[in-house]
C-alpha cells in the first residue's frame, strides 16, 4: 500500500508567504497546453509537496497504470473490463482505435442519411437518457449549439413526466427523431420515457414511430428486440463507461446538432490533451498536477468539497457534469484489491455560474468556517455581441475573487466585516470556447480523475454505488420490497 505519511505531514505554508518567498511561483504552477492556460500559483503546492507526490505515483505505479489505460489492458477489474474511452479520440490501443473509428464511420453515414431526408423531414431531435447518456451531449449542445439552426435538440433525463411534456410541447411529432442512449438499452427512466414518445409521436399520427428512433448503446441485440431497425443501432464498445461516452454514440444529437466537423474538432481537442497527459513528466502534466492540488486538500487538510465556477454562461452545465464524473468515478469505500480504503476520496464536487453565485454562496467561501479549494473556468474571446463591459466585468469579477480568497482582510475592530484569507482557487482560461478546446478541457478533467483514482488505489471505473437503489425501487413498483416503517408510510401515503 502507498505511503501517504509525508503527504499527510506537509504543513500549510499561507499562500502569501508562497508567492513573497518565490518570485519564480507563477511560472512554475502554471502551464499553457492546447488553447487553456493552468494556474496553481494560488494554491498551497509547493516544491516539496509535488516531490511527495512524485514518490507516491512511483510507488502506485501511476505510469505503469496510465499506459495500460491507453494500450487497452483490464483495469476496471470488478467488471473485468478495459478502459477504452481515449480510443475513441484515437489514442490507445490500435485495434480499439480502428474498432472505434469504424463505428464513428457508421455514425456519421447515418447522419448523411438522415441529413438527406432519409427518414422524411427532421427538425427536432428528441434525445432521452439519463447519467452519463445525456449530462455529455447536454452539456456539448448548450456550449457550442447556441447559434446553431441544424436541428432543435431536446435532452430528456428526468422520468417526471413534466421533462417530457416540456419537449412534446415544443416539438411537432411527425418531425421529430427519438434518440434512445441507454449502455445497457434496460435503464427503466430511459425505457420508460422512450415508451412515452412513441405514444407521444402515435397519437400525433406518426404511422410507424419506430421508424423514427435511433439506438446509441453497447447492446445492439437489446434495441433491435425493442424494435429499432438495425441499420439504425449506433453501438458503442461495453469498455467506454458512461460519464466517458460522449466521444462515442452518445455524442449522436451534438454531432446533429454542430455538425460532423465541429464532432471532429472536438475529438481532436480531447487527443490533444491525452497526448500530452500520456507523454509529459507528472511535475509538467497538468491533469497530474490538477490531482495533486485536489489530493493534498483531501489527504492533507482535511477538505471535504470542491467548487467549480464556470465565468460564462456556455459552461453553466459543466459543474454537474463534473459532479457524475468527479463523484461517480472516485467516490468509492474500497480499494482496488477489495479492501476498506481507510482516507477520504473524492470531495464533494459542486459549484454554478459566476457571477451569479457571488451573490449566492460566495459569503461562505470568503468567510466561513470551511476551507472549500475553488476552480474557476473562464473564456478570454468575447462570445457575446454586446459592449466589451460585459465581457471585462465578467472575467475582472473572476479575478477578483481568486485574488480576495488568497489575500484577505484583517479587521480586528469589526470582524464581521474580517476576511481570512488564505482560501485557494485554480483558474483555467481558455483562449476561446470552440470545439478543441471544449473538448482539451472534459478529457483534462478526466484524466485528472484517473490520476487520482490511481493515487487513491481505487477503481475508477465502476460505478456499484448507484445499483441498491435501483433494485430496491424496482421492488417498491412491484409492490414488494423490505422496506422500513418509514419508506412503508411513505408508499402507502402516495399510492394509498
Amino acid at each position: 500500500m502507498a505511503d501517504w505519511s509525508e503527504i499527510e505531514a506537509l504543513k500549510r505554508i499561507p499562500l502569501t508567504k508562497l508567492f513573497a518567498d518565490d518570485p519564480e511561483r507563477l511560472g512554475k504552477y502554471s502551464a499553457d497546453v492546447a488553447g487553456i492556460h493552468f494556474d496553481w500559483s494560488k494554491t498551497h503546492l509547493t516544491d516539496e509537496a509535488i516531490k511527495a507526490f512524485e514518490k507516491l505515483a512511483k510507488a502506485s505505479d501511476l505510469a505503469g497504470k496510465r499506459e495500460a489505460l491507453f494500450s487497452g489492458q483490464v483495469i476496471n477489474v470488478t467488471e473485468d473490463r478495459a478502459v477504452t474511452h481515449t480510443a475513441e479520440r484515437g489514442e490507445g490501443d490500435k485495434d480499439d482505435v480502428a474498432k472505434a473509428q469504424a463505428l464513428h464511420a457508421r455514425m456519421r453515414a447515418l447522419i448523411d442519411a438522415i441529413e438527406a431526408e432519409a427518414l422524411g423531414p427532421i427538425r427536432n431531435i428528441l434525445h432521452v437518457g439519463i447519467g452519463g447518456s445525456a449530462l455529455g451531449p447536454d452539456l456539448l449542445i448548450d456550449a457550442l449549439g447556441r447559434e446553431s439552426n441544424r436541428y432543435e435538440v431536446a435532452i430528456v433525463s428526468n422520468v417526471d413526466g413534466l421533462a417530457l411534456e416540456e419537449a412534446f410541447k415544443r416539438f411537432d411529432p411527425s418531425a421529430t427523431l427519438l434518440a434512445i442512449a441507454s449502455k445497457t438499452f434496460t435503464t427503466t427512466e430511459t425505457m420508460l420515457n422512450a415508451e412515452s414518445v412513441i405514444e407521444w409521436m402515435q397519437a400525433g399520427g406518426v404511422e410507424d414511430p419506430y421508424g423514427r428512433v435511433v439506438a446509441l448503446t453497447a447492446d445492439p441485440d437489446k434495441a433491435i428486440e425493442w424494435g429499432v431497425d438495425e441499420t439504425r443501432v449506433l453501438p458503442f464498445a461495453d469498455t467506454v463507461g458512461g460519464r466517458y461516452s460522449l466521444w462515442s454514440s452518445i455524442g449522436f444529437p451534438a454531432a446533429m446538432a454542430l455538425g460532423w466537423d465541429a464532432f471532429s474538432e472536438l475529438l481532436e481537442g480531447a487527443a490533444e490533451m491525452d497526448r500530452h497527459f500520456r507523454l509529459s513528466a507528472l511535475h509538467e502534466n497538468v491533469p497530474a498536477l490538477a490531482a495533486f492540488a485536489d489530493l493534498l486538500y483531501t489527504q492533507a487538510f482535511g477538505c471535504e468539497t470542491r467548487g467549480v465556477f464556470c465565468y460564462d454562461e456556455r459552461l453553466r452545465l459543466l459543474p454537474s457534469y463534473l459532479q457524475q464524473l468527479e463523484m461517480e468515478s472516485n467516490g468509492k469505500g474500497t480499494t482496488i484489491d477489495g479492501k476498506k480504503v481507510g482516507r477520504p476520496t473524492a470531495p464533494i464536487t459542486w459549484g454554478g455560474v459566476g457571477t451569479d453565485q457571488q451573490h449566492a454562496v460566495f459569503q461562505l467561501l470568503h468567510q466561513g468556517t470551511h476551507l472549500v479549494p475553488l476552480e474557476f473556468i473562464g473564456v478570454i474571446e468575447q462570445a457575446d455581441t454586446l459592449s466589451e463591459d460585459h465581457h471585462k466585468t465578467l472575467l475582472n469579477s473572476m479575478f477578483a475573487q481568486g485574488a480576495a480568497l488568497m489575500k484577505g482582510r484583517e479587521n480586528p475592530d469589526d470582524l464581521a466585516r474580517a476576511y481570512p484569507g488564505d482560501r485557494p482557487s485554480t483558474t483555467l482560461l481558455l483562449d476561446e470556447l470552440d470545439p478543441r478546446t471544449l473538448g482539451a478541457l472534459i478529457a483534462y478533467h478526466e484524466h485528472r480523475v484517473f490520476v487520482s483514482g490511481v493515487l487513491l488505489g481505487i477503481n475508477s471505473f465502476d460505478q456499484f454505488g448507484v445499483e441498491l437503489g435501483k433494485e430496491m425501487a424496482k421492488a417498491a413498483a412491484k409492490g414488494g420490497g423490505d422496506f422500513d416503517v418509514s419508506t412503508q408510510d411513505l408508499i402507502k401515503r402516495a399510492f394509498g
